[in-house]
């Protein structure tokens, strides 16, 4: 197989805030694997810092299996030579999508799946920003079935954001994201005010290395894991703390680990949410896979971008739809 790896930058429509930071644009990785045949599978994944990772560092650590990929790597000893992590994702989702057109069939139908994907209801995001600002973009996106807000600054500041989302889309059903940006007297503010205005789910409202305090918590409704649950080697951990786990192909290292990461979370008891980050529809597409059937999908990344791949994923009132297998799959 022949890579090539490159850096592909999407301009958002509107600038991006959660509790950690805010960007403009979205920097993400893409990886295409060619064959002597001419078929060829593409990949992407969206270098994190909150977990270590640049763009740099992302590109160089594919760049290192080159040689290894010339030589015809697999997706199993893929799994093995990178841990889980967005440069794994890339490769990982390029390999599927090679062997896919070598084989001349689809993913869904290799990975075993038993029917093909359909649409599925995705949350829409409203990032962080001053409560009568949030009041304003909640009225434009009433219309939409699932909202999903970006919280994490301060309690009483989040009350009235919470309430101004509620105020401006008084039917659509919210979940929050709190991205580690609680303590645990925020969360003991928020839980009944969550409550009362009918939030469905809340995502990660303290730091990982404080979420212990959730075994004690009286967790008011469901508390999701999204920086704290990566693997299945992470899954052990979050038993007694949280309810259901944010899947998100940057953080399991691609669809194999994601695919095999809601099996066991299931298995055990949790309820599943299929994430993403703020990448192109050339993320999403291996992602909706895994939502099929998921509890909570929040794969909206594509609709805040400015610009899209070529052949973009479709949003409707049905939904988010598969790719078309001209971009993946």
């Amino acid at each position: 197989m022949k890579l090539d790896v490159e850096e592909t930058v999407f301009a958002l429509a509107d600038a991006f805030t959660i509790s950690r930071g805010s960007r403009t644009q979205a920097r993400t990785v893409t990886v295409t694997l060619h064959d002597e045949t001419g078929a060829r599978g593409q990949g992407e994944c969206v270098p994190y810092m909150r977990y270590g990772e640049t763009v740099e560092s992302v590109m160089a650590t594919i760049e290192s299996l080159r040689d290894r990929l010339a030589a015809g790597m697999t997706r199993e000893e893929l799994q093995t030579a990178l841990q889980a992590g967005a440069a794994r994702n890339a490769l990982d989702c390029a390999l599927w999508d090679l062997e896919a057109k070598r084989a001349g069939t689809s993913v869904w139908a290799l990975a075993g799946l038993s029917s093909p994907p359909e649409p599925v209801v995705s949350a829409y995001t409203l990032s962080l920003d001053a409560p009568s600002a949030m009041h304003d973009k909640a009225v434009r996106h009433a219309h939409r079935p699932l909202l999903k807000l970006k919280l994490g600054g301060e309690g009483d500041e989040d009350i009235a954001r919470l309430r101004a989302v509620r105020a401006g889309a008084p039917n659509a059903r919210i979940i929050i994201d709190a991205n580690e940006g609680w303590r645990v007297e925020d969360y003991r503010l928020l839980a009944p005010v969550m409550v009362a205005l009918g939030v469905e789910m809340v995502e990660q409202p303290l730091p990982v290395d404080q979420d212990a305090a959730l075994e004690t918590l009286t967790r008011d409704l469901p508390v999701c894991a999204d920086e704290s649950c990566h693997d299945r080697s992470t899954l052990e951990r979050l038993r007694g703390r949280y309810d259901m786990i944010n899947i998100k192909l940057d953080k399991t290292g691609g669809l194999t680990e994601a695919l095999a990461l809601k099996q066991a979370a299931e298995a055990l008891g949790f309820r599943v949410m299929v994430g993403c980050m703020v990448g192109s529809s050339l993320s999403m597409a291996p992602a909706l896979l895994v939502a099929q059937g998921a509890d909570v999908v929040d794969l909206d990344a594509p609709l805040l971008l400015s610009e899209d791949r070529a052949l973009p994923m479709q949003f409707d009132d049905a939904g988010i739809h598969p790719a078309s297998p001209a971009l993946w799959g």
